[in-house]
Protein backbone atom coordinates (compact mmCIF):
# COMPACT_ATOMS: atom_id res chain seq x y z
CA UNK A 1 0.00 0.00 0.00
CA UNK A 2 2.96 2.31 0.50
CA UNK A 3 3.49 2.98 -3.22
CA UNK A 4 -0.14 3.93 -4.03
CA UNK A 5 -0.24 6.19 -0.97
CA UNK A 6 3.02 7.86 -2.01
CA UNK A 7 1.70 8.39 -5.52
CA UNK A 8 -1.52 9.88 -4.17
CA UNK A 9 0.44 12.27 -1.93
CA UNK A 10 2.64 13.24 -4.89
CA UNK A 11 -0.39 13.91 -7.07
CA UNK A 12 -2.15 15.89 -4.35
CA UNK A 13 0.87 18.08 -3.59
CA UNK A 14 1.48 18.70 -7.29
CA UNK A 15 -2.17 19.66 -7.81
CA UNK A 16 -2.12 21.92 -4.74
CA UNK A 17 0.96 23.74 -6.02
CA UNK A 18 -0.59 24.20 -9.46
CA UNK A 19 -3.86 25.58 -8.05
CA UNK A 20 -1.92 27.87 -5.71
CA UNK A 21 0.08 29.11 -8.69
CA UNK A 22 -3.13 29.78 -10.59
CA UNK A 23 -4.37 31.90 -7.68
CA UNK A 24 -1.11 33.87 -7.71
CA UNK A 25 -1.41 34.29 -11.48
CA UNK A 26 -4.86 35.82 -10.87
CA UNK A 27 -3.12 38.47 -8.78
CA UNK A 28 -1.89 39.87 -12.10
CA UNK A 29 -5.51 40.79 -12.78
CA UNK A 30 -5.71 42.35 -9.33
CA UNK A 31 -2.69 44.55 -9.96
CA UNK A 32 -4.06 45.53 -13.35
CA UNK A 33 -7.45 46.54 -11.92
CA UNK A 34 -5.95 48.29 -8.90
CA UNK A 35 -3.55 50.35 -10.99
CA UNK A 36 -6.13 51.08 -13.68
CA UNK A 37 -8.43 52.42 -11.00
CA UNK A 38 -5.81 54.64 -9.40
CA UNK A 39 -4.53 56.36 -12.55
CA UNK A 40 -6.32 58.95 -14.66
CA UNK A 41 -8.63 57.82 -17.44
CA UNK A 42 -6.22 58.99 -20.13
CA UNK A 43 -3.55 56.51 -18.98
CA UNK A 44 -5.70 53.41 -18.40
CA UNK A 45 -5.13 51.47 -21.64
CA UNK A 46 -1.38 51.95 -21.36
CA UNK A 47 -1.15 50.64 -17.80
CA UNK A 48 -3.33 47.66 -18.69
CA UNK A 49 -1.01 46.94 -21.61
CA UNK A 50 1.97 47.08 -19.26
CA UNK A 51 0.41 44.65 -16.83
CA UNK A 52 -0.61 42.02 -19.33
CA UNK A 53 2.67 42.34 -21.27
CA UNK A 54 4.93 42.19 -18.21
CA UNK A 55 3.33 38.91 -17.19
CA UNK A 56 4.17 37.38 -20.56
CA UNK A 57 7.71 38.78 -20.52
CA UNK A 58 8.28 37.45 -17.00
CA UNK A 59 7.14 33.95 -18.00
CA UNK A 60 9.47 33.83 -21.01
CA UNK A 61 12.54 35.30 -19.30
CA UNK A 62 12.17 33.12 -16.22
CA UNK A 63 11.91 30.06 -18.44
CA UNK A 64 14.95 31.04 -20.50
CA UNK A 65 17.38 31.97 -17.72
CA UNK A 66 15.71 33.06 -14.47
CA UNK A 67 14.73 29.63 -13.17
CA UNK A 68 18.20 28.25 -13.86
CA UNK A 69 19.81 31.12 -11.98
CA UNK A 70 17.48 30.86 -8.99
CA UNK A 71 17.55 27.08 -8.63
CA UNK A 72 20.92 25.80 -9.89
CA UNK A 73 22.80 22.74 -8.65
CA UNK A 74 26.37 22.53 -7.42
CA UNK A 75 26.76 26.27 -6.87
CA UNK A 76 28.44 28.43 -4.27
CA UNK A 77 26.30 30.21 -1.71
CA UNK A 78 27.16 33.65 -3.16
CA UNK A 79 26.91 33.31 -6.94
CA UNK A 80 24.89 30.61 -8.71
CA UNK A 81 26.89 28.58 -11.21
CA UNK A 82 24.47 29.54 -13.95
CA UNK A 83 26.19 28.52 -17.18
CA UNK A 84 26.09 24.72 -16.79
CA UNK A 85 22.92 24.76 -14.71
CA UNK A 86 20.52 26.51 -17.07
CA UNK A 87 18.19 23.64 -17.89
CA UNK A 88 17.96 23.50 -21.67
CA UNK A 89 16.35 20.09 -21.32
CA UNK A 90 13.69 21.70 -19.17
CA UNK A 91 12.79 24.02 -22.06
CA UNK A 92 13.29 21.92 -25.13
CA UNK A 93 12.35 18.38 -24.22
CA UNK A 94 12.84 15.49 -21.87
CA UNK A 95 10.44 13.32 -19.96
CA UNK A 96 8.77 15.84 -17.66
CA UNK A 97 6.78 13.08 -16.02
CA UNK A 98 9.91 11.98 -14.15
CA UNK A 99 11.15 15.49 -13.23
CA UNK A 100 10.51 15.59 -9.53
CA UNK A 101 11.43 17.88 -6.66
CA UNK A 102 13.04 16.16 -3.69
CA UNK A 103 12.82 17.18 -0.05
CA UNK A 104 15.71 17.15 2.43
CA UNK A 105 15.24 13.40 2.99
CA UNK A 106 15.44 12.62 -0.71
CA UNK A 107 11.74 11.83 -1.02
CA UNK A 108 9.82 13.11 -4.01
CA UNK A 109 7.16 15.64 -3.12
CA UNK A 110 5.81 17.24 -6.30
CA UNK A 111 6.50 17.73 -10.01
CA UNK A 112 9.31 20.03 -11.08
CA UNK A 113 7.00 21.51 -13.71
CA UNK A 114 4.57 22.48 -10.95
CA UNK A 115 7.46 24.06 -9.08
CA UNK A 116 8.42 26.12 -12.13
CA UNK A 117 4.84 27.30 -12.62
CA UNK A 118 4.52 28.31 -8.97
CA UNK A 119 7.84 30.19 -9.07
CA UNK A 120 7.21 32.01 -12.35
CA UNK A 121 4.04 33.68 -11.11
CA UNK A 122 6.01 35.08 -8.18
CA UNK A 123 8.53 36.84 -10.42
CA UNK A 124 5.62 38.35 -12.37
CA UNK A 125 4.21 39.67 -9.10
CA UNK A 126 7.48 41.42 -8.28
CA UNK A 127 7.48 43.10 -11.69
CA UNK A 128 3.83 44.16 -11.32
CA UNK A 129 4.83 46.25 -8.29
CA UNK A 130 7.07 48.37 -10.50
CA UNK A 131 4.26 49.11 -12.95
CA UNK A 132 2.10 51.20 -10.62
CA UNK A 133 4.94 53.29 -9.21
CA UNK A 134 6.11 54.53 -12.64
CA UNK A 135 2.61 54.98 -14.04
CA UNK A 136 1.42 57.91 -16.18
CA UNK A 137 4.80 59.10 -17.47
CA UNK A 138 7.04 56.15 -18.43
CA UNK A 139 7.54 54.89 -21.97
CA UNK A 140 5.91 51.53 -22.50
CA UNK A 141 8.85 49.94 -24.31
CA UNK A 142 11.37 51.24 -21.78
CA UNK A 143 9.31 49.57 -19.08
CA UNK A 144 9.15 46.27 -20.96
CA UNK A 145 12.89 46.36 -21.63
CA UNK A 146 13.46 46.76 -17.90
CA UNK A 147 11.08 43.85 -17.31
CA UNK A 148 13.42 41.64 -19.35
CA UNK A 149 16.35 42.54 -17.09
CA UNK A 150 14.37 42.42 -13.86
CA UNK A 151 12.73 39.05 -14.39
CA UNK A 152 15.68 37.39 -16.12
CA UNK A 153 18.50 38.51 -13.84
CA UNK A 154 17.85 40.91 -10.94
CA UNK A 155 15.03 38.99 -9.25
CA UNK A 156 16.47 35.47 -9.71
CA UNK A 157 19.86 36.30 -8.15
CA UNK A 158 18.43 37.60 -4.88
CA UNK A 159 15.82 34.83 -5.00
CA UNK A 160 18.64 32.31 -5.18
CA UNK A 161 20.29 33.82 -2.11
CA UNK A 162 17.25 32.89 -0.03
CA UNK A 163 15.06 30.30 -1.76
CA UNK A 164 17.71 28.64 -3.91
CA UNK A 165 19.95 27.73 -0.97
CA UNK A 166 22.28 30.74 -1.20
CA UNK A 167 24.09 32.59 1.57
CA UNK A 168 21.05 34.31 3.07
CA UNK A 169 19.37 30.95 3.52
CA UNK A 170 22.57 29.52 5.03
CA UNK A 171 22.79 32.50 7.36
CA UNK A 172 19.33 31.93 8.83
CA UNK A 173 17.43 34.75 7.15
CA UNK A 174 13.72 33.88 7.07
CA UNK A 175 11.22 34.92 4.41
CA UNK A 176 8.38 32.39 4.15
CA UNK A 177 6.61 33.67 1.03
CA UNK A 178 8.42 36.82 -0.02
CA UNK A 179 7.98 40.05 1.96
CA UNK A 180 11.60 40.60 0.95
CA UNK A 181 12.30 38.35 -2.04
CA UNK A 182 9.17 39.49 -3.91
CA UNK A 183 7.71 42.66 -2.39
CA UNK A 184 10.78 44.55 -1.19
CA UNK A 185 12.50 43.48 -4.41
CA UNK A 186 9.76 44.97 -6.59
CA UNK A 187 9.56 48.16 -4.51
CA UNK A 188 13.34 48.68 -4.61
CA UNK A 189 13.35 48.44 -8.39
CA UNK A 190 10.36 50.80 -8.50
CA UNK A 191 12.12 53.36 -6.28
CA UNK A 192 15.16 53.39 -8.55
CA UNK A 193 12.96 53.98 -11.58
CA UNK A 194 10.87 56.70 -9.93
CA UNK A 195 13.96 58.64 -8.79
CA UNK A 196 15.28 58.75 -12.37
CA UNK A 197 11.87 59.32 -13.91
CA UNK A 198 10.74 62.28 -11.83
CA UNK A 199 7.25 63.30 -10.81
CA UNK A 200 4.18 63.72 -12.97
CA UNK A 201 3.57 67.23 -14.28
CA UNK A 202 1.49 69.23 -11.82
CA UNK A 203 2.02 66.88 -8.89
CA UNK A 204 4.32 69.23 -6.96
CA UNK A 205 4.16 73.03 -7.09
CA UNK A 206 7.13 75.37 -6.86
CA UNK A 207 5.86 76.68 -3.53
CA UNK A 208 6.24 73.19 -2.05
CA UNK A 209 2.56 72.28 -2.08
CA UNK A 210 1.44 68.78 -3.06
CA UNK A 211 -1.45 68.45 -5.50
CA UNK A 212 -3.62 65.34 -5.32
CA UNK A 213 -4.18 63.56 -8.64
CA UNK A 214 -7.24 61.33 -8.08
CA UNK A 215 -7.65 58.00 -9.83
CA UNK A 216 -10.36 57.55 -12.43
CA UNK A 217 -12.16 54.48 -11.13
CA UNK A 218 -12.27 53.61 -7.44
CA UNK A 219 -14.72 50.71 -7.94
CA UNK A 220 -12.11 49.14 -10.20
CA UNK A 221 -9.37 49.76 -7.62
CA UNK A 222 -11.54 48.12 -4.95
CA UNK A 223 -12.17 45.11 -7.18
CA UNK A 224 -8.42 44.86 -7.76
CA UNK A 225 -7.81 44.82 -4.02
CA UNK A 226 -10.31 42.00 -3.49
CA UNK A 227 -8.68 40.00 -6.29
CA UNK A 228 -5.26 40.48 -4.71
CA UNK A 229 -6.65 39.50 -1.31
CA UNK A 230 -8.01 36.27 -2.82
CA UNK A 231 -4.82 35.54 -4.76
CA UNK A 232 -2.75 35.96 -1.60
CA UNK A 233 -4.14 32.70 -0.23
CA UNK A 234 -2.27 30.98 -3.06
CA UNK A 235 0.74 33.23 -2.53
CA UNK A 236 1.17 32.39 1.16
CA UNK A 237 -0.73 29.11 1.37
CA UNK A 238 1.03 27.65 -1.64
CA UNK A 239 4.40 28.54 -0.14
CA UNK A 240 3.86 25.75 2.39
CA UNK A 241 4.42 23.58 -0.74
CA UNK A 242 2.67 20.49 0.63
CA UNK A 243 -0.80 19.58 1.90
CA UNK A 244 -0.76 15.78 1.81
CA UNK A 245 -0.41 14.93 5.49
CA UNK A 246 -2.08 16.08 8.69
CA UNK A 247 0.74 18.34 9.80
CA UNK A 248 1.02 20.09 6.43
CA UNK A 249 -2.75 20.41 6.07
CA UNK A 250 -2.98 22.06 9.48
CA UNK A 251 -0.12 24.39 8.55
CA UNK A 252 -1.85 25.42 5.33
CA UNK A 253 -5.06 26.15 7.24
CA UNK A 254 -3.14 28.31 9.73
CA UNK A 255 -1.47 30.22 6.90
CA UNK A 256 -4.83 30.92 5.25
CA UNK A 257 -6.35 32.19 8.50
CA UNK A 258 -3.36 34.37 9.37
CA UNK A 259 -3.17 35.81 5.86
CA UNK A 260 -6.83 36.78 6.01
CA UNK A 261 -6.60 38.25 9.51
CA UNK A 262 -3.54 40.33 8.66
CA UNK A 263 -5.35 41.89 5.72
CA UNK A 264 -8.34 42.67 7.92
CA UNK A 265 -6.13 44.22 10.59
CA UNK A 266 -4.27 46.29 8.02
CA UNK A 267 -7.44 47.66 6.46
CA UNK A 268 -9.15 48.57 9.75
CA UNK A 269 -6.16 50.32 11.28
CA UNK A 270 -5.31 52.16 8.05
CA UNK A 271 -8.92 53.36 7.86
CA UNK A 272 -8.84 54.53 11.49
CA UNK A 273 -5.47 56.22 11.00
CA UNK A 274 -6.75 58.07 7.94
CA UNK A 275 -9.87 59.14 9.83
CA UNK A 276 -7.75 60.56 12.66
CA UNK A 277 -5.41 62.37 10.26
CA UNK A 278 -7.84 63.62 7.62
CA UNK A 279 -11.21 63.58 9.36
CA UNK A 280 -12.57 61.36 6.58
CA UNK A 281 -12.67 57.67 5.73
CA UNK A 282 -10.13 57.53 2.88
CA UNK A 283 -10.94 54.57 0.61
CA UNK A 284 -7.52 54.51 -1.07
CA UNK A 285 -5.79 54.34 2.31
CA UNK A 286 -8.13 51.52 3.36
CA UNK A 287 -7.30 49.56 0.20
CA UNK A 288 -3.57 50.10 0.68
CA UNK A 289 -4.00 49.13 4.34
CA UNK A 290 -5.39 45.73 3.35
CA UNK A 291 -2.50 45.19 0.96
CA UNK A 292 -0.03 46.36 3.59
CA UNK A 293 -1.39 43.80 6.02
CA UNK A 294 -0.95 41.10 3.40
CA UNK A 295 2.62 42.16 2.63
CA UNK A 296 3.48 42.32 6.35
CA UNK A 297 2.34 38.76 7.10
CA UNK A 298 3.93 37.26 3.99
CA UNK A 299 7.36 36.92 5.61
CA UNK A 300 5.94 34.62 8.31
CA UNK A 301 2.28 33.58 8.07
CA UNK A 302 2.68 30.25 9.89
CA UNK A 303 4.02 30.87 13.39
CA UNK A 304 1.78 33.76 14.60
CA UNK A 305 -1.54 33.19 16.33
CA UNK A 306 -4.53 34.72 14.49
CA UNK A 307 -4.51 37.64 16.94
CA UNK A 308 -0.77 38.21 16.43
CA UNK A 309 -1.28 38.08 12.66
CA UNK A 310 -4.03 40.68 12.94
CA UNK A 311 -1.72 42.95 14.92
CA UNK A 312 1.21 42.45 12.53
CA UNK A 313 -1.06 43.36 9.63
CA UNK A 314 -2.53 46.24 11.62
CA UNK A 315 0.89 47.76 12.25
CA UNK A 316 1.51 47.47 8.51
CA UNK A 317 -1.73 49.37 7.90
CA UNK A 318 -0.63 52.23 10.15
CA UNK A 319 2.86 52.29 8.65
CA UNK A 320 1.58 52.50 5.09
CA UNK A 321 -0.50 55.63 5.74
CA UNK A 322 2.43 57.52 7.25
CA UNK A 323 4.82 56.17 4.61
CA UNK A 324 2.65 57.35 1.71
CA UNK A 325 2.43 60.81 3.26
CA UNK A 326 6.18 60.93 3.99
CA UNK A 327 7.23 59.78 0.52
CA UNK A 328 4.95 62.42 -0.98
CA UNK A 329 6.61 65.08 1.17
CA UNK A 330 9.96 63.92 -0.20
CA UNK A 331 8.52 64.67 -3.67
CA UNK A 332 8.79 61.05 -4.75
CA UNK A 333 5.76 60.53 -6.95
CA UNK A 334 4.23 57.06 -6.59
CA UNK A 335 0.69 57.13 -8.03
CA UNK A 336 -0.49 53.92 -6.36
CA UNK A 337 1.60 53.84 -3.18
CA UNK A 338 3.52 50.75 -4.30
CA UNK A 339 6.84 51.75 -2.71
CA UNK A 340 5.15 52.20 0.66
CA UNK A 341 2.91 49.12 0.50
CA UNK A 342 5.49 46.66 -0.79
CA UNK A 343 8.78 48.26 0.23
CA UNK A 344 8.39 49.99 3.58
CA UNK A 345 5.83 47.50 4.86
CA UNK A 346 7.85 44.65 3.36
CA UNK A 347 10.68 45.75 5.63
CA UNK A 348 8.34 45.70 8.61
CA UNK A 349 7.18 42.21 7.69
CA UNK A 350 10.75 40.92 7.58
CA UNK A 351 11.67 42.50 10.90
CA UNK A 352 8.50 41.19 12.55
CA UNK A 353 9.40 37.54 11.88
CA UNK A 354 11.46 36.99 15.08
CA UNK A 355 8.52 38.19 17.18
CA UNK A 356 6.78 34.86 16.59
CA UNK A 357 9.55 32.70 15.07
CA UNK A 358 12.44 31.97 17.42
CA UNK A 359 14.48 30.23 14.71
CA UNK A 360 15.75 33.52 13.31
CA UNK A 361 16.95 36.82 14.76
CA UNK A 362 16.56 40.53 14.13
CA UNK A 363 20.21 40.66 13.04
CA UNK A 364 19.74 37.99 10.38
CA UNK A 365 16.55 39.66 9.20
CA UNK A 366 18.26 43.05 8.96
CA UNK A 367 21.11 41.56 6.94
CA UNK A 368 18.69 39.94 4.53
CA UNK A 369 16.65 43.12 4.23
CA UNK A 370 19.72 45.24 3.52
CA UNK A 371 21.13 42.75 1.05
CA UNK A 372 17.95 42.52 -1.01
CA UNK A 373 17.44 46.28 -1.05
CA UNK A 374 21.06 47.07 -1.97
CA UNK A 375 21.30 44.46 -4.74
CA UNK A 376 17.99 45.32 -6.37
CA UNK A 377 18.20 49.10 -6.00
CA UNK A 378 21.75 49.35 -7.37
CA UNK A 379 21.29 46.93 -10.27
CA UNK A 380 17.88 48.39 -11.13
CA UNK A 381 19.29 51.92 -11.06
CA UNK A 382 22.05 50.88 -13.46
CA UNK A 383 19.51 49.17 -15.72
CA UNK A 384 17.21 52.20 -15.74
CA UNK A 385 20.19 54.48 -16.49
CA UNK A 386 21.24 52.28 -19.42
CA UNK A 387 17.72 52.24 -20.83
CA UNK A 388 17.48 56.01 -20.38
CA UNK A 389 20.66 56.49 -22.39
CA UNK A 390 19.56 54.14 -25.16
CA UNK A 391 15.88 54.95 -25.75
CA UNK A 392 14.83 57.27 -22.91
CA UNK A 393 12.38 56.36 -20.17
CA UNK A 394 9.93 59.27 -20.05
CA UNK A 395 7.24 60.22 -22.55
CA UNK A 396 7.21 63.75 -23.97
CA UNK A 397 5.35 66.57 -22.19
CA UNK A 398 2.75 66.55 -24.96
CA UNK A 399 2.18 62.79 -24.61
CA UNK A 400 1.91 63.13 -20.85
CA UNK A 401 -0.65 65.92 -21.23
CA UNK A 402 -2.74 64.02 -23.78
CA UNK A 403 -2.33 60.74 -21.94
CA UNK A 404 -0.17 57.70 -22.53
CA UNK A 405 -3.13 55.84 -24.00
CA UNK A 406 -2.99 57.82 -27.23
CA UNK A 407 0.77 58.30 -27.42
CA UNK A 408 1.81 54.76 -26.50
CA UNK A 409 -1.18 52.61 -27.49
CA UNK A 410 -3.11 54.66 -30.05
CA UNK A 411 -6.40 54.06 -28.23
CA UNK A 412 -8.38 55.18 -25.21
CA UNK A 413 -9.80 53.00 -22.46
CA UNK A 414 -12.87 55.23 -22.04
CA UNK A 415 -13.37 56.94 -25.43
CA UNK A 416 -17.04 57.73 -24.88
CA UNK A 417 -16.19 59.65 -21.71
CA UNK A 418 -12.97 61.29 -22.77
CA UNK A 419 -14.24 62.40 -26.16
CA UNK A 420 -12.53 62.05 -29.53
CA UNK A 421 -9.45 64.04 -30.47
CA UNK A 422 -9.53 65.51 -33.91
CA UNK A 423 -13.27 65.03 -34.46
CA UNK A 424 -16.26 67.18 -33.62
Amino acid sequence: MAEPIAQLAYALDTFYLLISGALVMWMAAGFAMLEAGLVRAKNTAEILTKNVALYAVACIMYMLIGYGIMYPTGSSTILPNVIPDISWNFMFGGDHSVEQVLDSNGDTTYSKMADFFFQVVFVATAMSIVSGAVAERMKLWAFLLFAVIMTGLIYPVQGYWKWGGGFLDQLGFSDFAGSGVVHLCGASAALAGVLLLGARKGKYSKDGSINAIPGANLPLATLGTFILWLGWFGFNGGSELKVSDIGEANAVAAVFVNTNMAAAGGLVLALITARLLFGKADLTMALNGALAGLVAITAEPLTPTPLAATLIGGVGGVIVVFSILSIDKLRIDDPVGAISVHGVVGMWGLMAVPITNSETSFVYQAIGLGTIFAWVFITALLAWLLIKLIIGIRVSEEEEYEGCDVGECGMEAYPEFVGSRGGG
